[in-house]
């Protein structure tokens, strides 16, 4: 079982900058996948990016070279730097970690969310 909590939300003006931070708790955060999510009103849940318990990183497209993923193991905490924020970026930004236990079964767990306002 893993515990998520997301903090840093809040409201930013178009062009400025927000870190998000995700704190783990309950099993061993290294070796679980880490990813954020954000849903915008009346649109579906998109991965914004990941970091793999290995370190590597992926980004979605609308996102690739503004925002940064990391992770600290020994803070069991992942990042999210959000630079050159857009309207476009105002979302509920949700935490995930997953991992596939032995018999191949998903472990999969979400944070309670935190809201980014960007405004224009």
């Amino acid at each position: 079982q893993v515990h998520l909590v997301e903090s840093g939300g809040g409201l930013v003006q178009a062009g400025g900058s927000l870190r998000l931070s995700c704190a783990a708790s309950g099993s061993i955060f290294s070796t679980y996948n880490m990813g954020w999510y954000r849903q915008a009103p009346r649109k579906q849940r998109e991965l914004v990016a990941g970091i793999s318990s290995g370190g590597s990183t992926n980004y979605a497209d609308s996102v690739k070279g503004r925002f940064t993923i990391s992770r600290d193991n020994a803070k069991n905490t992942v990042y999210l730097q959000m630079n050159s924020l857009k309207a476009e970026d105002t979302a509920i930004y949700y935490c995930n970690a997953y991992r596939f236990s032995a018999l191949g079964i998903k472990l999969d767990y979400w944070g309670q969310g935190t809201q980014v306002t960007v405004s224009s």
